[in-house]
């Protein structure tokens, strides 16, 4: 079978060697004549695959020993409710910065939670830009400050960040070990599996334990970080396979030479896919160009009335999910670790074929 490319924001490309992995697998994890998703999460089996895969993701990002690692149930969506639960007061203010579709959700569940400030937006030129950190207006009292690093819909991103004066917040759901990030500057990182981890239903959460024991009088159990945290992230049962294929994904990433080595392969394929939308006359992206995103890539079409054929074509020829968010319009191709340069290499002569057919 000739596996195809897949462009989609998520759940999105597995790395091939972990997907054979786990099919050789199934239906005898370890020699125990079992699958890995028929034993107990509280087996000594499970918790060393639990374990095995916190450290290898602490050691891919470097995470600090007064941070807490957290597995928790559902993505980032989620943690839009967690974040304002665990860390601020319904008396209290929190700072957001508003980047984008996936900022505004945030802020729209954490005013269910806590007052919000909008200390910072670019929705006046439709999120073409993100705003700089330096013109955040940051509340002193603020309990954190939110913002999003990547934003998977419109393509753009803040790469990096320096001090803030207030705590961190940051969704790193389409971003994480995508690229080298210092994880000290942070006091939360949070972020979904489905995009460079592994499959949907599993999320992450990297805190620094100062901030534990704060949650809100009506937080769940099963939402309080501090709970999650005491109880090795098996308060309930967890995702359990999704557990076990982030572990194999992490293995994978550091047999490449971890985080570092992905990051060059990541800018590479970003690179030649701008470079020939910038070289083009009939393909755009509006995004400042020190905001794209390397993650995903979102482009016009010269003529929309061809957005069709473009989608039916290259389906036909194995180029999958291109077809860019509704708010947005046109293409995206998401272009994640698990997918293989060559994906891009075929993205771009495609695209080229295309417009010589149809200019």
């Amino acid at each position: 079978m000739s596996r195809k490319f897949n462009f989609g924001a998520g759940p999105a490309t597995m790395p091939e060697i972990v997907l054979k992995e786990v099919q050789e697998e199934l239906l005898d994890w370890n020699g125990l004549g079992l699958s890995v998703m028929e034993i107990s999460h509280r087996s000594p089996e499970f918790i060393e695959i639990a374990k095995q895969a916190e450290n290898d993701f602490r050691e891919l990002l470097g995470v600090p020993v007064d941070y807490a690692v957290l597995f928790t149930h559902g993505g980032a969506t989620m943690q839009n409710a967690m974040v304002p639960l665990n860390l601020a007061s319904p008396e209290g203010t929190a700072d957001y910065v508003n980047s984008g579709h996936w900022a505004k959700r945030s802020i729209k569940e954490a005013e269910r939670y806590t007052n919000v400030n909008v200390a910072a937006t670019s929705e006046e030129d439709n999120f073409k830009h993100f705003p700089a950190q330096e013109s955040w207006n940051l509340l002193e009292n603020s309990s954190y400050v939110h913002y999003t690093p990547n934003e998977t819909i419109g393509g753009l991103c803040l790469r990096s960040i320096g001090s803030s004066g207030i705590p961190v917040v940051a969704d790193y759901s389409s971003g994480i070990l995508s690229e080298p990030i210092d994880v000290s500057k942070f006091s939360l990182i949070y972020g979904g599996a489905q995009k460079n981890i592994g499959p949907s239903g599993l999320g992450f959460v990297i805190v620094k334990t100062d901030l534990l024991g704060n949650a809100q009088s009506i937080t769940p159990n099963l939402l309080n970080y501090t709970l999650i945290h005491e109880g090795e992230s098996m308060s309930n049962t967890p995702p359990t396979f999704a557990w076990y294929v982030a572990g194999k994904v992490f293995k994978w990433l550091k047999s490449l030479g971890g985080v570092e080595a992905i990051s060059v392969i990541n800018n590479r394929k970003a690179e030649k896919l701008y470079d020939y939308i910038d070289s083009s006359d009939f393909y755009s992206n509006d995004i400042n160009i020190e905001n794209r995103s390397i993650m995903n890539v979102p482009f016009l079409l010269g003529n929309e009335d061809l957005n069709g054929k473009f989608l039916e074509q290259s389906k036909e020829a194995g180029l999958l999910a291109l077809k860019g968010h509704r708010s947005v319009g046109g293409m995206r191709a998401s272009i994640y670790n698990g997918l293989p340069e060559e994906a891009v290499d075929a993205l771009v002569e495609f695209m080229d074929v295309f417009v010589k057919k149809y200019t």
